[in-house]
């Protein structure tokens, strides 16, 4: 796909963002993919919350949700999100339930601009099963688990300004329609 805006527009798009742009949405919907995509468009940094969160605690996530369970996880997770975003302008994704938290998603409001990744169940699924470290997906039926999650968690994921549908084709169209959804919201 070709790009819809040009390299020009896309250097003078990330002059004006003068903040982090954090990713929120379910597992699964691409967010470290697309992430890291504006992130080179962009030239700016990229960061995976969970990847900082795991080298914080130096265990994996599914280890800390065994150990000391989900609060536990949250918590840190909000800790690493907030040092995250005072880092200054970057690319963020964040966990499916991070945005969730009402703390996390206050300080992701007021300090960053966030951006809703949303997705069908169908394409959630696909993409999910490729990936064994999905704590909240090891017990029950991972479809019904997506979908109760999803609908849980849609009203938190709308207080997002910019909210893009990511297909199951390329993340290449998700990634420009967030570029668009930055140049319009910006």
């Amino acid at each position: 796909m070709e790009l819809e805006l040009s390299p020009d527009k896309i250097a003078a798009l990330a002059r004006r963002i003068d903040r982090p742009v954090v990713l929120v949405g379910m597992m699964g919907v691409g967010k470290t993919s697309v992430g890291r995509r504006l992130s080179a468009l962009l030239h700016l940094p990229f960061t995976d919350a969970d990847d900082e969160i795991v080298h914080a605690a130096q265990m994996s996530i599914p280890e800390m949700f065994e150990r000391y369970g989900e609060s536990y996880f949250r918590d840190g997770e909000r800790r690493v999100i907030a040092r995250l975003v005072g880092q200054g302008c970057g690319i963020i994704s964040t966990g499916g339930g991070a945005f969730v938290h009402p703390e996390t998603r206050a300080l992701i409001l007021e300090k960053a601009i966030a951006v809703w990744l949303d997705s069908e169940i169908d394409v959630l699924l696909d993409r999910v099963g490729r990936n064994s470290n999905r704590p909240l997906l090891q017990s029950g039926d991972p479809r019904e688990t997506l979908t109760r999650l999803k609908a849980s968690r849609e009203s938190a994921y709308a207080e997002a300004p910019i909210h893009v549908k990511s297909s199951s084709g390329p993340h290449n169209r998700a990634v420009h329609k967030v570029l668009k959804g930055l140049d319009e919201w910006l």
